[in-house]
């Protein structure tokens, strides 16, 4: 350099004079070695062309500090076009620069996690050009009611504790992003094949399973393969990430379940959605578009009369034609569309009683099922009672069925509703007993009618020693709490034959009859 300006001191620590004609040090000696070659290149590049050279780099002090600096600059040139000098200026921005690498760690890190996030991802997918890389997605939403219980603090800390133990499975081909609150994402690439990212997933879940082991949480772990082919919509790539994560929580037997998501995902996914239009549109409109209404009877062992009906929600699709009961009723829980078509079930079960009366069977019962969320819905009873009274029907002859799970969220007020509906003449019907929520203690308690004897004992009666059944103990239990005692799922006369030593009140199954429609119901009764 054959000028340095007096600003030298304060920029590099070294005085002017000293880097004068490189008399105690080169400058090139001050920039940092990483950036020396493409300084170079730089000025190299410009100079044929008679551009401004602009370029940030840094350098190191005499002191040992690293600064961040703007150089700008051009070449000065002869008549004949030979480069003859290069003059400029060289600045401090290093305060400039700290406050844009400050924006862009908040912009591509999580802060509460200190871990790269979904907009770092994003762009990252969008570069990398490998043939083989996939996305695994950690669920842990259901940790939020860690917070409930023990505070943010403790869940925070929790979080931080599961990212350390994620880490161990971190490398060059293998890294973890924070996505989502309480949802994390390992980027791969460079993998075999499926079995590789099985494996991957599967230590994942043990890691994630033996930490939180004693918290009681579980979770899901999705896994989509990227295909480059397909360019990159990350918005997709992550929505199909949560899906398959949250199917991953119940599909599988172990506390973190693995799901991958592919086409035969992606055709259950599509089916689930025509479901829920029609349900939405059922639920909106007037008609009831392609719901409707099966009885199946329920035979009283005493009289060899039958003494009522269970309802039995059937959904007809244009597309999809019939769609089962298992499929479309928790899809309507899901998405709270129970509520509305509840009670068109109501309304529906309570024409076909009104039709029974009319052919002058006014002594027959219809059962209709009902969900948690319908019950504990505060409209319920009132809503209820108005259709018994204006479609003027007897509350003697309506049944209500639940499950035993429904006492799991809120039991002591569920079974006050109960015993309001009991007290006003309901038959109220615990189904499928046996198998879900509550012990023979709290059963003394319920107030209901009936036990509903679930199948799974009836087929007991022929695959093992009739004297190991527990039908009977089940059947005397009920009568010694003042329940009738109904058996389902009988389909065989040797079934009958048990239950009705047995001393059971009632049955229903193929044995009887399937579920019918309202005429050939009609027939069955009058034949």
């Amino acid at each position: 350099m054959n000028y340095v300006s007096e600003g030298c001191f304060e920029l590099t620590g070294y005085m002017p004079e000293n880097i004068i004609n490189n008399k105690e040090t080169s400058f090139k000696d001050i920039i940092a070695p990483e950036y020396r070659d493409s300084l170079r290149k730089e000025w190299e590049r410009i100079l044929p062309h008679h551009l401004l050279f602009n370029y940030e780099y840094e350098i190191i002090t005499a002191g040992g500090v690293r600064k961040w600096v703007l150089e700008m600059g051009q070449g000065v040139y002869s008549e004949e076009e030979e480069v003859e000098t290069l003059e400029g200026i060289i600045l401090d921005i290093s305060d400039r620069k700290e406050i844009e690498n400050m924006l862009r760690y908040n912009n591509e890190h999580d802060s509460s996690t200190g871990l790269y996030n979904r907009n770092y991802l994003e762009n990252l997918m969008k570069r990398e050009t490998t043939a083989k890389k996939a996305a695994v997605g950690i669920n842990l939403t259901a940790i939020q009611s860690l917070t409930m219980d023990y505070g943010f603090h403790y869940t925070q800390d929790l979080i931080k504790n599961i990212i350390e133990a994620l880490k161990i499975h971190c490398s060059a081909k293998h890294q973890l992003f924070n996505t989502y609150e309480n949802r994390f994402v390992f980027y791969l690439k460079d993998y075999e094949d499926k079995n590789e990212l099985v494996g991957f997933c599967e230590a994942v879940a043990d890691t994630l399973g033996s930490l939180l082991a004693s918290e009681r949480v579980s979770g899901g772990i999705g896994i989509i393969e990227i295909d480059p082919t397909d360019g990159c919509d990350t918005d997709q790539i992550f929505k199909n990430l949560l899906i398959a994560s949250e199917r991953a929580i119940n599909i599988d037997d172990r506390d973190f379940g693995i799901c991958f998501y592919d086409t035969e995902l992606e055709e259950q996914i599509v089916r689930e959605q025509e479901i829920i239009r029609e349900l939405a549109a059922i639920a909106s409109d007037e008609n009831d578009g392609g719901l409707f209404l099966q009885y199946q009877p329920i035979l009283d062992l005493k009289s060899d009369q039958i003494s009522g009906f269970e309802a039995l929600a059937r959904l007809k699709s244009e597309k999809l034609g019939l769609v089962p009961p298992l499929e479309f009723i928790p899809i309507a829980e899901k998405t709270k569309l129970i509520i509305p078509i509840g009670k068109k079930i109501i309304r529906h079960a309570f024409r076909f009683l009104n039709k029974l009366r009319k052919n002058g069977h006014d002594k027959i019962s219809v059962s209709i099922n009902i969900s948690v969320m319908q019950l504990l819905k505060k409209d319920f009873s009132d809503y209820l009672f108005e259709m018994i009274d204006e479609m003027a029907v007897s509350p003697e002859n309506i049944g209500l069925e639940l499950t035993e799970s429904v006492f799991s969220s809120n039991y002591e007020g569920i079974n006050r509703i109960l015993g309001e509906l009991k007290k006003a003449g309901l038959k109220i019907a615990l189904d499928d007993f046996g198998t879900g929520y509550s012990s023979l203690a709290l059963e003394r308690e319920l107030n209901i009618n009936c036990l509903k004897i679930d199948k799974a004992f009836i087929d007991d009666i022929l695959a093992t020693d009739k004297e190991r059944t527990i039908a009977v103990d089940i059947v005397s239990m009920a009568h010694k709490f003042g329940h009738c005692a109904i058996a389902e799922g009988v389909e065989y006369g040797e079934q009958r034959e048990y239950l009705q030593h047995c001393g059971c009140d009632k049955i229903q199954g193929y044995l009887i009859s399937r579920p019918l429609d309202e005429d050939k119901a009609l027939r069955l009764i009058e034949s």
